[in-house]
Parts: C-alpha cells; sequence; structure tokens
C-alpha cells in the first residue's frame, strides 16, 4: 500500500477543524474582557455612585474605595488625579468662567440671619463650597446643632439652593474665652489670646478645605447678617489679590429716634508713622491693635472714610485688613499667606495676614463705601 502523501494529512477534515477550534477559542481569549477589565469597570461605578452625597449633611466625594470582595491581585489602582492649576482662572467675571468660591466661616454662635444672607446670594451655588470650625463649648454644640438643622433643609432642597460642598469641622483646641458676648470678646486684655485663636481656626479651616479647584476664598464671619446679594461679583470684579468692604452694623440711634448705621470694623487701615514708631518700641511678642484709645495709632481707618452715598466701586490701598468678610484669590493663600497666631511685625490674625501676603507681593485693597453688616446684640 503506497502511504499517504504529507498534503493529504494536512488537508484532512478533522485536523482542519481542531485547528479551526483553536483559532476561534484564541481569538476568544484575546477579544474577550479580563476579569481585571471587569473589577475596573465595576470599580468605576462604584466610584461614580459616590461621587454625589447620600446624606445631606455629606460633601459629594469620590474616594477609592477597597474592594473587599475581590482578590488583591485583581482589584483596580488607587485613580491618579491630575490637576492643571496653570489653567486655573481668577478672573474679573468669575460666574463666566465658572470659578469655584469657598466660603469660610469661624463659628461661634448660630445666627439665622447669617445663613439666610449667604442663601440668597446670588453667585451660583453649585460653585460654592461652604467650610465652617465651631468650637467644643456649649455653645458651639447648640451652633452645631443649629447649622446642621438648616444645612439638612437646604441641601435636601430646591437643587438651585444646594451648595457644591459642606465641611464641618470642631476645634481641636481650647477657646480662650468661655464667653462670646460681644463685651467680653472686645476688652483689650482679651485680644491677644482672642485673635491668636482665631487665627489658629481659620489656618485650620483654610488648609482642610483648599483644594487644587479652588479659585477665590470668601471668609465671612458668621455674625454678619446682610450683604448684597452681589457680594461675591462685586468684589471679584476688581480682580484683586485680597479685597474687603466696609463692615458696619445697624442699631437704633436714641437721638436721632430712628434706626441708624455705624462702622464696625475697624481692622482695614492704611499704617502711619505713628504706629510704625511704636512698633519700633515694643518687644518682639507685643501686638499693635487699633480701635482702643490706649493704643492711638492714628492710622487712617476705611471705616471713618465711608460716604454712605458714595460710589461703591471705590477703591483704595491698604496694609491692615479685616476679617469679617474678606475675598482672597486662593493662590495667595497656595503661596504661603496665612493668619499669624503670633506677632508678625507686631500683627496678628487678619493685619498679620495683610502683611505677609505684602511680603509675597500680593497688595490688599478696600471698598469703602461698600457695605455689609454686623449682627447687633
Amino acid at each position: 500500500m503506497v502511504p499517504k502523501g504529507r498534503s493529504f494529512r494536512r488537508s484532512n477534515p478533522v485536523t482542519l477543524l481542531l485547528a479551526a477550534l483553536l483559532t476561534l477559542g484564541f481569538l476568544f481569549f484575546i477579544l474577550s474582557p479580563s476579569r481585571t477589565g471587569n473589577t475596573t469597570s465595576a470599580a468605576a461605578a462604584k466610584a461614580q455612585h459616590f461621587s454625589a452625597a447620600e446624606h445631606p449633611l455629606s460633601p459629594p466625594t469620590s474616594p477609592f474605595l477597597k474592594q473587599a470582595s475581590v482578590p488583591d491581585d485583581q482589584r483596580a489602582p488607587p485613580p491618579v488625579v491630575h490637576y492643571k492649576l496653570d489653567s486655573l482662572t481668577t478672573s474679573s467675571d468669575p460666574v463666566g468662567n465658572r470659578e469655584t468660591v469657598h466660603i469660610l466661616t469661624p463659628l461661634a454662635r448660630f445666627y439665622q440671619g447669617y445663613w439666610d444672607n449667604i442663601l440668597n446670594l446670588d453667585y451660583p451655588h453649585d460653585l460654592i463650597s461652604l467650610g465652617f470650625i465651631i468650637p467644643k463649648t456649649r455653645e458651639g454644640n447648640a451652633a452645631t446643632a443649629a447649622l446642621q438643622a438648616e444645612i439638612a433643609k437646604t441641601q435636601s432642597g430646591p437643587e438651585k439652593k444646594r451648595f457644591a460642598s459642606i465641611t464641618i469641622l470642631r476645634q481641636d483646641f481650647d477657646p480662650p474665652l468661655q464667653s462670646q458676648d460681644e463685651s467680653e470678646r472686645h476688652k483689650l486684655e482679651n485680644q491677644k489670646a482672642r485673635r491668636a485663636a482665631m487665627a489658629q481656626a481659620r489656618n485650620s479651616l483654610l488648609f482642610t478645605t483648599l483644594g487644587p479647584s479652588s479659585a477665590w476664598i470668601l471668609w465671612l464671619d458668621s455674625d454678619i447678617v446682610e450683604t448684597p446679594p452681589t457680594l461675591i461679583q462685586d468684589l471679584a470684579r476688581h480682580d484683586k489679590p485680597i479685597i474687603v468692604p466696609n463692615c458696619y452694623q445697624r442699631y437704633y440711634n436714641k437721638d436721632k429716634g430712628a434706626m441708624d448705621v455705624r462702622p464696625y470694623d475697624y481692622n482695614s487701615w492704611v499704617d502711619s508713622g505713628t504706629a510704625q514708631n511704636l512698633a519700633s518700641k515694643m518687644g518682639k511678642d507685643d501686638i499693635l491693635l487699633e480701635g482702643y484709645s490706649e493704643m492711638a495709632t492714628y492710622r487712617t481707618l476705611m471705616a471713618k472714610l465711608a460716604d454712605l452715598n458714595g460710589d461703591p466701586s471705590s477703591i483704595m490701598s491698604l496694609d491692615g485688613v479685616g476679617g469679617t468678610a474678606l475675598l482672597v484669590k486662593a493662590e495667595v493663600h497656595r503661596d504661603g499667606a496665612m493668619f499669624p497666631p503670633f506677632p508678625f511685625y507686631h500683627l496678628i490674625e487678619t493685619e498679620g495676614f495683610a502683611r505677609m501676603a505684602k511680603r509675597l507681593n500680593y497688595q490688599s485693597y478696600g471698598l469703602p463705601n461698600y457695605f455689609v453688616y454686623h449682627y447687633n446684640e
């Protein structure tokens, strides 16, 4: 019998069928999604699910969650996120450029007028994040409860009113003053300790909440109960690194028998030779304070330059700023300007911040005829 040729064996139908099955199996293996790919897709879906807050008090975040049911060698790696800070804008048109704003508030007491006022700000709320730091005191506990109640209503209410995120911190240090009454807070002998603690609280809040997408920081005290709804746009329109309005207070004037206004914040000023001379004779731990007859500095106070009927866009350079309502470009803080809780050129807290910013080549400005109003106790 003559053996079959090699070419005949190669064309055997059984051999061809096996080759076809092997080829299909190889293609299926190459083209089908792997288990790791499925795991990655599941992780992405899970992260997307957590991108919105599940509770009205929770800020929306996108955490990387450990996948407990997936073997270690098949877990998706933690995400690497790139932020291009050089494309982050802080402009005179923050709404048009979709610039994010952090409203940061040290809060010892809760004032309903404060909350109602920020709800009425007409800056897009989806571009606003709120941050609070509250002392661990009985008053602080009451303020936290009241604040959380309002947050719950707002964040579960109409979407247009909801804020992008809300952070509440509790101070990890004891406040130097047990009473938050206005008369106690403003005693001269209490100022250094009180304002050092305030600076510490501001820094804790700032360093916790400042993120790579932050464009502006609006420092707004918890007892500011009245501002124009366009506060953020009005201040940002000047496109200055640091800008502060004039803080006044409404009160009943017994002499006039009618409601009136008066200056409240004296920490926005232009320096004087007298103040510089006083500072030159001080010890290294002494501070200059404004608004006290015992320490006459003869600085030019923006509070005293106000024209109630003047141009609200009128602007002036300042050497010191108050923090009742203070708009700061985030880059100023990123470059290192913070609120010194220690004497810095004999200045502390917000006034020390203005001096520190100036050392970093950022000038402060004020609007003497643009008003925000402080709660009147």
